[in-house]
């Protein structure tokens, strides 16, 4: 196996004025007005995949933001490995918070700043600088590469999974890599085997047809905020599991392996506790804090809302309430099963005299690889070569829905191969990343798809 140390070395300067050069453009992929900001970015993509001799290098139409597809396929006998990544950003504000340019990068404290240097054109430069490598100093690829860089990630990838059903051949691989997690923390590679999915729903509650007078009204007739407060607390029992029938139904048991790769992680629940500022920390009983924050299901209540909330007092009786709820979910649960299961459990907890309406908003599935599959342990080998100790394994909370529709449209190990840090801000102001990190992440890709050709 060939060490890159040097090659990327004095590769260094050049590839941080093109990382730069990429971090410009404004690609803010929920805001119209940064349409052709979005294309340019995309046509940079194209240029950067030529620049290394991809081949089929095309930009693809999506019905929104366009997709660039590139391959190399001319290493015989060997496994074709799909590379996704966006080259999409979140939008920047509140711009006065920044301490520069979210679009200028500058350098500090060796860290890049600037929008899209973490999430995630920094990982997906480093892709494609890892396969440069590979094909510069080898001399062929020692495996068969396509790339999958969309532009919508961070608008829900609305229109990417017809785009897989419709172009299934053209993106089949045997393994999938994406470059779009975290690390543990500085020095602490980890490999993300799994995250969870999402479904969320609103909740529109009616009470009498107007507000009414609290003082000519008060005492016989429902109050839609009472109502909703009494219906919301029907969803847990008092040490926070979900008390919806059915919701744990498919969830399976964590393996013995799962728990102690959960065990082993550098965590402590007190240091935990007093960065939140809370008092204590509650949860599904049974289980460790990150146990329930990577490989538990959980409902929440994002917000709720209704009647007078001005400054002041106003005597009403609110005819209205509402509130909104995500769910996360874990392997084997299905969201729109558990969609249909909160509807159910609301509908019949109803309190007296209100409604109920229930409208279904995001969904995603859960995703889980194997902790013991090959391609999840050849990326173990490739961590502790780029940076000098072993890895750890570990769920993530959160949910990149786009991950499952490739696993169950592909039929593809998906490996999560990550290498920001979870302080480095990503969607605030002051997105950053590590210098140190994108030296150690190339040389962690490049031993990577080594270990894969062998």
């Amino acid at each position: 196996m060939i060490d890159f140390t040097s090659y990327f070395k004095e590769k260094k300067q050049a590839h941080l004025e093109e990382l730069f050069s990429f971090l410009r453009f404004p690609s803010i992929s929920a805001l119209s007005e940064h349409r052709n900001d979005v294309r340019a970015a995309a046509e940079f993509v194209v240029r950067a995949l030529e620049a290394i001799g991809m081949e089929n290098v095309t930009l693809l139409e999506t019905g929104g933001h366009p997709l660039v597809y590139a391959d190399h396929l001319h290493a015989k006998d060997k496994p074709t490995v799909l590379i996704y990544g966006h080259y999409d950003v979140q939008p920047v504000d509140p711009l006065a918070l920044w301490d520069s340019e979210p679009f200028e990068p500058v350098i500090r404290d060796n860290k890049i700043y600037a929008r899209g240097s973490s999430d995630d054109k920094g990982q997906v430069f480093m892709q494609i600088k890892a396969i440069e490598a590979l094909k510069s100093e080898l001399g062929e690829l020692p495996i068969n590469v396509k790339f999958c860089i969309e532009g919508e990630e961070e608008v829900g990838s609305a229109h990417l999974p017809a785009l897989l059903e419709k172009e299934k051949d053209r993106f089949s691989a045997d393994v999938m890599v994406i470059s779009d997690t975290t690390m543990f923390g500085p020095m602490q590679p980890a490999i993300c085997y799994g995250i969870r999915g999402l479904c969320g729903l609103s909740i529109d509650l009616e009470a009498a047809n107007t507000d009414l007078h609290s003082g000519l009204f008060g005492g016989a007739v429902p109050n839609a905020l009472h109502a909703l407060v009494e219906l919301l607390s029907t969803l847990h029992d008092q040490e926070g599991s979900v008390l919806v029938k059915g919701f744990y139904d498919d969830v399976p048991d964590l393996t013995p392996e799962e728990r102690e790769a959960f065990r082993v992680l550098p965590h402590d629940d007190e240091t935990y506790r007093q960065s939140l500022g809370l008092s204590a920390l509650v949860g599904e009983p049974g289980y460790s804090t990150l146990e329930r924050v990577g490989a538990r299901p959980t409902l929440e209540i994002n917000g709720m809302y209704g009647g007078f909330q001005g400054e002041g007092s106003k005597t009403v009786i609110p005819a209205k309430a509402h509130a909104k709820i995500t769910c996360r979910l874990v392997n084997y649960q299905n969201p729109e099963k558990i969609l249909q299961l909160v509807k159910d459990h609301l509908l019949a907890h109803t309190p007296k005299g209100v409604k109920v309406h229930v409208k279904f908003m995001d969904r995603g599935e859960p995703f889980v690889t194997p902790i013991d599959a090959p391609e999840i342990k050849n990326a173990a080998t490739a961590y502790e070569l780029g940076y000098g100790v072993k890895p750890y394994f570990m769920r993530m909370g959160g949910s990149i829905p786009i991950v499952a529709d490739f696993a169950k449209v592909l039929q593809l190990p998906v490996v999560l191969m990550g290498f920001s840090l979870p302080d480095e801000n990503f969607h605030a102001p002051n997105e950053h990343f590590s210098i140190d990190n994108f030296d150690r992440g190339l040389l962690t890709l490049t031993a990577y798809y080594q270990l894969l050709g062998n």
